[in-house]
């Protein structure tokens, strides 16, 4: 994407004020936020996109449509990869696939806004006129789930290891909540400043809204290079310095975390494989320990160079969902996931990032994220892990509301205290 046009940034709420102004005018807009993060390969560039035209299936895929493409890959679109189904309820239903091109493109890089046109007098005069004041971002929820039904849920997973039908299953509780009035913007600048992380995100479409606050990328294609960077292996944050170095080393010292990681290493590594040049999987990084707010992540960089003529469409057969999502071995450990689990996910587990106009894209993990209709007035969050032989169900539990502590602060409003 070019972005020629360049204007300083001209008051510090510019973001608050611009989504709040393009919540009001536009059908999509999608806001995208790396928080400066040191992350391998980088996170996110700060982008935003707003619009009103949608694209079709066949525009999403069609690599002749030249434009730029920001939108959603929902999980449920295994089922149009694989022979599978979802039968299980929706808590919001949701489309599979969920892209629109905008009429206002803007990267955000240092003191500066870039744009791809130029931005009228009239466009900064009717933003600066916003008035943005954060609004009510508290919910009740309920799980789906109680803790004795997780807690059993993960001993069945592991009777299914022991008789060879899974090796490792990320094994996912949802939260749903029902509300009057709920502000997806303030929400989402609340967890920004809860939880910032390189892949934050805001989405909408139409009454539908994504509130992300991921630590993964699924996948990044710049030129015919290829990345992807699974996640598995998660602890807390110390409350000093000295417990932090304490936690970063049990996490890299866990024979435990490190097999996890190195299956989805592996599923990865195959999965990249069916689309890529012989010889030019490697994996750039193993086992790497990154800070994030609240908790020390491992995460693994997967690289390959891409066949001639591999389509976007080509790419996504091969390698979605993620397996860090699923498990392995990942198609008949997808199909345990719709027996044991409750709820259908939609949105969670799915895939959110854009793609520009040459075929380069950048895709998050839709983790860590509140998934919201204000037409229904519902909203729900999805948490997991992943389970394996060796996994102590009741510290499972205990990961799931670390990973969740930041939303549940946010909705349920008990940010500091």
């Amino acid at each position: 994407m070019d972005f020629p046009y360049a204007y300083p940034v001209p008051f510090p709420d510019f973001k608050q004020k611009l989504s709040k102004w393009a919540k009001a005018n536009f059908q999509f807009l999608a806001l995208f936020q790396g928080n400066n993060y040191q992350y391998p390969e980088e996170p996110f560039s700060d982008f935003f996109f707003a619009g009103n035209q949608k694209l079709t299936e066949s525009e999403i895929w069609d690599k002749s449509v030249k434009k730029v493409k920001i939108g959603i890959i929902g999980y449920d679109f295994k089922n149009q990869i694989e022979k599978l189904s979802s039968s299980n309820p929706p808590c919001i239903p949701l489309p599979e696939l969920c892209f629109f091109t905008p009429e206002i493109a803007i990267r955000f890089e240092a003191n500066l806004i870039k744009s791809t046109t130029e931005l009228p007098e009239k466009f900064w005069n009717e933003v600066e006129s916003v008035e943005y004041l954060s609004q009510n971002t508290e919910c009740n929820t309920r799980p789906l789930i109680s803790k004795q039904e997780y807690l059993d849920a993960v001993k069945k997973i592991q009777g299914m290891i022991v008789e060879g039908d899974t090796y490792e299953m990320n094994f996912c509780q949802a939260f749903e909540g029902q509300f009057e009035d709920w502000d997806p913007v303030s929400a989402y600048f609340e967890l920004q400043k809860a939880s910032p992380m390189p892949f934050s995100a805001l989405f909408k479409a139409e009454d539908k809204w994504l509130i992300s606050a991921s630590p993964e990328r699924y996948l990044k294609k710049t030129d015919s290079r290829l990345i992807g960077q699974p996640i598995k292996g998660t602890i807390r944050r110390g409350n000093t310095p000295k417990e932090d170095q304490i936690n970063h080393s049990i996490l890299i010292e866990s024979e435990k975390e490190r097999a996890e990681n190195l299956m989805i290493t592996d599923l990865t590594r195959n999965d990249l494989s069916k689309v890529s040049k012989v010889g030019t999987v490697r994996v750039d990084e193993l086992f790497g320990i990154y800070s994030l707010p609240r908790v020390f992540q491992m995460i693994t960089t997967v690289s390959s160079q891409l066949k001639e003529n591999t389509s976007f469409m080509d790419i996504i057969h091969a390698t979605f969902p993620m397996g860090s999502m699923t498990g392995a071995p990942k198609i008949r450990t997808m199909e345990l996931i719709e027996q044991l689990e409750t709820f259908r996910r939609g949105w969670f587990s799915g895939a959110f990032g854009w793609i520009d106009e040459d075929g380069d894209f950048d895709f998050s993990v839709i983790i860590r994220s509140i998934i919201a209709d204000l037409n229904a007035k519902k909203l729900y969050f999805a948490v997991g892990s992943a389970i394996t032989i060796d996994s102590d169900a009741s510290k499972e539990y205990e990961e799931c509301e670390l990973k969740s502590l930041a939303i549940r602060e946010i909705l349920h409003g008990r940010r500091n205290t």
